[in-house]
């Protein structure tokens, strides 16, 4: 029996194109099924997305761009992953941990960020509304609690009312966004800003990226939230208006 040492696994697998990537590890989850012809594209996404389906005899495989230059071993579990899923079957954990490590890393980071911000469009409103000025909010409680030190983002009210998302922040375009729904008499005032503090402390405290894990809410993060005044009302006001949207 041969038995290949690590680098030799890695050799080999740098001499394999992407397709037989794909071909064989669509052969190790499906080894009674016929082979289909594969097709590999990679496509200038705005992140890292990839695309998968089986149709006529034919397997396409659309990855975005920025993970052409990916190596060999990265190409493969993300190979694992999307012919799992194609068929309905749980990725491979240790496959998933793999590729997302990947993606964590700083210089990944900095690809996928770049390419958000140039080839994404970000659409949001005026930050003045009918009711609140996000960016009168903004500068209001940068002097209250960062000693005006924070360097304005972009502001904007989201295009449609969401009630399940009611603010974020995107690093990649540095815009906050805060839900259409809060511009309402409905919403109290403390509870528009407080989520308008919750998003000014992303820009205070960026996300953390250890491994395979993204800490979005950081510790300090999560104490310098109880900072704001009549936080537990303002949680409160938050949850009730929810509770009342239709």
């Amino acid at each position: 029996m041969l038995h290949l040492g690590k680098m030799q696994v890695e050799a080999a697998l740098f001499f394999e194109s992407v397709e037989q990537i794909y071909a064989r590890v669509f052969k190790g989850l499906r080894p009674r099924t016929p082979l289909p012809q594969i097709s590999v594209r990679y496509k200038k996404y705005a992140n890292a997305n990839s695309r998968i389906r089986l149709e006529d005899g034919l397997l396409l495989v659309e990855i975005s761009d920025l993970l052409e230059t990916a190596p060999a071993p990265i190409q493969e579990a993300l190979a694992s992953v999307l012919v799992a899923k194609l068929f309905g079957k749980t990725p491979d954990q240790d496959r998933l941990a793999q590729y997302r490590h990947y993606l964590n890393r700083a210089d990944v980071r900095h690809s996928l960020h770049s390419a958000k911000r140039e080839r994404g469009r970000k659409t949001y409103a005026d930050p003045q509304g009918s009711i609140y000025d996000l960016t009168q909010m903004f500068a209001d409680l940068n002097q209250q609690y960062f000693q005006g030190l924070l360097t304005p983002p972009a502001l904007g009210w989201s295009l449609r009312p969401s009630r399940t998302v009611l603010g974020h922040y995107d690093p990649s375009h540095h815009v906050i966004v805060l839900s259409r729904s809060l511009d309402s008499a409905a919403a109290a005032e403390k509870a528009v800003r407080f989520v308008m503090f919750h998003e000014m402390l992303h820009l205070r405290y960026p996300t953390e990226n250890r491994g395979v894990r993204r800490c979005v809410h950081t510790p300090e993060f999560k104490r310098a939230e109880r900072d704001f005044a009549d936080y537990t009302e303002a949680k409160e006001a938050l949850k009730k208006f929810v509770r009342q949207q239709p």
